[in-house]
């Protein structure tokens, strides 16, 4: 929606000869209104952390690669808790009409089937719904 300067339409009202009460009441109107809006502003976005979420299965994370998901929780939040989340998320899938028909049972599948809105209420954000893979590093740059 365009935004348009208040005294460029109080020139343009008072050009088309309306009555100075009915330009005056319109105005304040238009106050009103502009106030409202500013008031009804989102509040300020959630600062997020990174997490990545390896699936491991097996426990042995030495010299292999392996397949997760990237997932976002707010800052103050610990990492610890993003398995926890995914799985209160799912839950509350599994409860609507389409979960009941089509349960999920693993994160792998939480992750990719589960909308973002489920996981937003549980301050979680997917950014991968598909695994990927990782890579291991040693961590350092060659300086041959």
């Amino acid at each position: 929606m365009a935004k348009v300067d208040t005294e460029l339409v109080k020139m343009i009202l008072q050009r088309n000869e309306l009555d100075l009460r009915v330009v005056s009441r319109i105005m304040d109107d238009i106050q009103v209104e502009m106030k409202n809006l500013v008031e009804e502003e989102r509040p300020p976005p959630v600062k997020k952390q990174w997490c990545i979420l390896i699936s491991d299965p097996q426990g042995n994370l030495q010299g292999k690669d392996h397949t997760g998901w990237v997932v976002q929780i707010p800052e103050e939040e610990s990492p610890a808790t993003v398995q926890e989340r995914i799985i209160k998320a799912a839950y509350d899938y599994n409860v609507t009409p389409k979960g009941r028909r089509i349960p999920v049972q693993t994160i792998g599948e939480a992750c990719e089937v589960v909308q973002a809105r489920i996981f937003k209420e549980h301050g979680t954000w997917i950014k991968t719904k598909e695994p990927v893979l990782m890579m291991t590093t040693d961590n350092k740059i060659p300086t041959d």
